[in-house]
This record gives C-alpha cells, sequence and structure tokens, in this order.
C-alpha cells in the first residue's frame, strides 16, 4: 500500500551541494530502466543493483530512480507518494513512489506514470517482443523526471552532487543537465553496449521539447535520427564503460557502431572499468536458489548439484558426461547462430555430451534450439525464458559454459560460471579478454578456453580442447575450477574505481582503467 508522502528518507537538514564539505558524504542518483530484482532483462539489471551497493559500502549516500513497473511497485518496500510537483514530458504528471530496494534496503524512487509503465511484457517491448511505439516518450520522460530530481525541482529536500546514468535509455539526462540555466550536478554517463544506440526520429524528440542544437549533427543527430546513446556520450562530464577492452575497441569503426569518431573525440573523458558481480548473491557456498552447497574447498555439493539437474530437466543422470551450459541471450551477438549450426556435430562426435540452455532472443534461433531435445533425448533441454533460479541452477549444475561473442562488453555469465567452478569457453573480445585466461597460458593461473576469431571452426575447436580436458586430465580440470572460483570478480576494486571518477568529476581516473 502507498501512504501519502512521509518524511524525507534522509530527514537530516542537507545543503544544496555537499561536495565541497569534506564532511558529508558525496550524493549520488543512479538512474536505469532496470534494476534487479525490481525489472530485469539481463546484465544491466545485475550491474546497477550491485554497484550501488558496493558504493554505498564505501560510505556514498546513493539513490536509485527507475520507472515504475508493475513488478517494481509490487516489490518496493514501504512504498509512499514521496512528490508530485509539476509535470514531465508529454504533460504526465510528475508523479514519485519513494521507498526501500527490497535486498539492499537502499532508497529508491520509481517514475510513477501508469500510461507509460503500467503494461504487460517487459520494460521495452510487448509480450510478442514488439518495441513499444512510444519508447522515446518513456524513457524521455523517465530523463526529464531525473534532471528534475538532480534541479531540485521535484518536491524532495535531497539533491545529488552527482548523476550516473545506465545506458541508452538515460541518455537525455547529461544532455538537459547541459542545457540547464543553473548549477548542476556533474553527470557520468555508462556504456552498457554500444549496439543499442535508442534511435528515434528527430521530429519525435523535437515534440518531446529536446533543444533544436541537440538535433544536430554536433549534437545526438545520428544518420538522420536522434540516437539517445549519443546523447549521453556527448553531453556527459564522464563516460564509463564495462570493461577496459571494450573501452579500446569502441573507438575502432568494427566496434564503435558508428560512434567510434565521438568517442575517440572524447577519449580524455572516457574510462573502461570491469564489471564485477554480487559476490554474496552469486555464491555456491550459500546459495539458496541451488540444490546442494558447495566451495572450493569441497566441490562435493557441485556433484549433486549436476546429478539434480539432469533430474530436473529431464537429462540422463551420468556423472562423467560433459554438460555444457548457455544462459544468455539467443542472438548473433551471441554466436548462437554458430553454435545451433555446430552443436549437433559435436554431440554426435562426443555421445556422452549434454547440453542446457536458458534464454530468448530471435525467435527463428529459439525454434532451432528447441528441436535440440528431440534429436538428442536425454542429453539436450532447452528452456526459453529466463528465471533467476534456473540460472543459479545451471552454473551450479554444468560443466563448461559455452559463451561465444561477436562482441562483448563484458560478459557477467562466465563471471557467474567461474564463481560456480564451471569452465567457460569464451572468445577473446571485450570484457571476456579481461576477465578469462586460457588453459594453455603459461606462466598463469588459467581459468578457462578461449579462442579468437567469431567462426565455427574456431568455437568448436576450444570446446573440444575443453573436453578433451575434462574427459582426459581430471588434475587439470579441478585446477581449472579452483582457479576460476578463487578470482575476485566482486565490486570491491571496480566500486572504488567507480567512486573516484564519480567524486572527482573532471579529474583523471585511475591510470590502470584508462581506455588507452
Amino acid at each position: 500500500m502507498i501512504t501519502d508522502r512521509a518524511e524525507s528518507p534522509d530527514p537530516r537538514p542537507q545543503p544544496e551541494c555537499s561536495v565541497d564539505t569534506p564532511s558529508l558524504p558525496l550524493k549520488v542518483l543512479v538512474v536505469a530502466a532496470e534494476i534487479f530484482p525490481l525489472a530485469k532483462t539481463g546484465g544491466l539489471a545485475d550491474v546497477v543493483s550491485a554497484l550501488p551497493k558496493a558504493l554505498a559500502h564505501l560510505g556514498t549516500d546513493v539513490r536509485l530512480f527507475m520507472p515504475a513497473y508493475p513488478s517494481a511497485l509490487a516489490q518496493i518496500l514501504s512504498p509512499r507518494l514521496d512528490a508530485g510537483s509539476g509535470t514531465i514530458v508529454g504533460g504526465a504528471p510528475l508523479r514519485l513512489i519513494g521507498g526501500r530496494m527490497p535486498d539492499s534496503g537502499l532508497p529508491v524512487w520509481l517514475l510513477d506514470c501508469p500510461e507509460l509503465y503500467q503494461r504487460p511484457g517487459s520494460p521495452y517491448a510487448d509480450e510478442q517482443g514488439h518495441d513499444w511505439p512510444d519508447n522515446a516518450r518513456r524513457f524521455a520522460a523517465l530523463c526529464d523526471a531525473a534532471a528534475r530530481i538532480a534541479l531540485g525541482q521535484a518536491g524532495i529536500d535531497w539533491r545529488p552532487d552527482v548523476v550516473h546514468c545506465h545506458d541508452w535509455h538515460t541518455g537525455l539526462v547529461p544532455m538537459w543537465l547541459h542545457f540547464a540555466a543553473q548549477p548542476r550536478p556533474r553527470t557520468v554517463f555508462t556504456i552498457h553496449n554500444a549496439a543499442f544506440s535508442g534511435k528515434f526520429g528527430l521530429d519525435a524528440l523535437r515534440q518531446l521539447g529536446v533543444p533544436e542544437s541537440a538535433c544536430s549533427m554536433d549534437g545526438a543527430e545520428f544518420y538522420g535520427d536522434f540516437s539517445f546513446l549519443k546523447a549521453g556520450i556527448r553531453y556527459a562530464d564522464k563516460i564509463t564503460t564495462v570493461s577496459p577492452t571494450y573501452a579500446r575497441e569502441i573507438r575502432t569503426p568494427e566496434f564503435g557502431c558508428g560512434l567510434d569518431g565521438l568517442l575517440r573525440a572524447r577519449s580524455a573523458d572516457l574510462v573502461g572499468i570491469m564489471n564485477g558481480i554480487d559476490s554474496d548473491l552469486w555464491n555456491p557456498s550459500h546459495d539458496p536458489l541451488v540444490s546442494r552447497r558447495y566451495s572450493r574447498a569441497d566441490f562435493g555439493g557441485k556433484d549433486a548439484c549436476k546429478a539434480d539437474l539432469q533430474r530436473s530437466l529431464g537429462l540422463s543422470v551420468d556423472a562423467k558426461a560433459p554438460l555444457a551450459i548457455f544462459v544468455s541471450r539467443i542472438t548473433p551477438q551471441k554466436m548462437a547462430d554458430v553454435m545451433l549450426r555446430h552443436l549437433p556435430g559435436l554431440m554426435q562426435r562426443t555421445p556422452r555430451m549434454q547440453f542446457a540452455m536458458l534464454g530468448c532472443g530471435d525467435r527463428d534461433l529459439e525454434s532451432g534450439f528447441k528441436e535440440l531435445p528431440d534429436v538428442f533425448p536425454g542429453r539436450a533441454a532447452v528452456r526459453i525464458g529466463y528465471t533467476e533460479s534456473m540460472a543459479h541452477q545451471l552454473h551450479s549444475g554444468g560443466d563448461l559454459l559455452l559463451h561465444g561473442s561477436r562482441f562483448e562488453p563484458c560478459g557477467l555469465a562466465p563471471l557467474y560460471a567461474m564463481r560456480y567452478g564451471t569452465v567457460p569457453v569464451v572468445r577473446r573480445i571485450g570484457g571476456l579478454a579481461d576477465s578469462v585466461t586460457d588453459a594453455d597460458t603459461p606462466g598463469a593461473a588459467p581459468t578457462g578456453f578461449v579462442f579468437e576469431e567469431p567462426s565455427g571452426g574456431a568455437m568448436i575447436s576450444a570446446v573440444d580442447r575443453c573436453v578433451g580436458t575434462y574427459q582426459a586430465d581430471p588434475v587439470r580440470w579441478r585446477g581449472l575450477q579452483s582457479n576460476g572460483m578463487a578470482a575476485d570478480f566482486s565490486w570491491n576494486r571496480s566500486a572504488r574505481d567507480y567512486a573516484e571518477i564519480l567524486g572527482a568529476g573532471h579529474s583523471d581516473p585511475p591510470a590502470s582503467q584508462q581506455a588507452t
């Protein structure tokens, strides 16, 4: 139940700007289209859930802001009407529901606009997977409301020192703050995937009040349209992305998706910081979503998880069968098309090999994978969609993770897999190059199997090396599992780097994380 406006989430008197007062914590407003567990379609939600928690542990006063989807309204703790002052673009009233996150307890505001967000389907698309035709207005409204909070125009008595915006959906926040005719907070814009630019017609954005100068080539005009992503890159004070290698790649024509020139021009403000994972949520030693607990010191539970997973998916219970898993979007980006072409031949050559998939995406590819259980009964299982519990069960019960990518900003699934002692097979690209060490790397602590080219031959060769090691060298295999579980992919280091970027404004980022 939502009550009338209660006291502020932080009732202490706050100066208009606390960043120059060392005794007060840095105040950060985090803006995103999805935040776990309130809403999730992929890794963006995980990052925007875990990073603010890590920043709060470092002493940052961090508040979250996202749309009031039905799932968010159903889960927010102690909801109340926190503000209702004025209107946002498109004429909807500015109505903020305040409360706390159900997992971390962090303060969160939801933009309550039923005509924009109270819909079935995902945050971005209807139940048939078609993008909502008014997505430009839906996310422009989110950005406008965030800018009003940042400028003290939302009727609440808290103002941030910096606004941290995540992905294209929030790209108009830096733009509107850039054009604000009053003192404003600093802005940091994080690119999670440059391939999704948030592109809409220029006229639609003009009708939403976007300044004419922002509709030009020097603004956010993008091949005759308007790009939310370009707006964020163009107008933010600092730009980050989710791995050091990806920060270098997106400044090239191959991976920049048409924005490489602007990104090169802003190189001094572009920083690559490796994503982390929530090491409490993803921890096999006390994970409530897996059937048996285990640790690096005691792998027995992983064997039991594998048997339980095989039973639950209708696979043959076979401790020695190499069980390959795929937990990701079923798209060409993830080389799912390549895997679909070559996986049947691989399974025919390796009679005991099993395969389990969890994901959704391209409908034709989904249909192709759904045929595998009929072709390989007892050896293949395909689950279209996503549930958090099944993802945890696959990572705990699988032996190897298939995660080929044509491009990969970070790649959270291999980080989860290694945390659970599941050995990843990945392409050396983006964040995968920063996180997985090939088994044949001299003088290193190897954690997986890495291939170079985005081809079926290269992928299958890496899988053959992986399966061969699993079957013929159990001591080496256990070493790969142990190394992966010992690697620190928590947010500890990355959050400190983000805290420095958020707090330092225009100063240089840590040298180890600069995109060079």
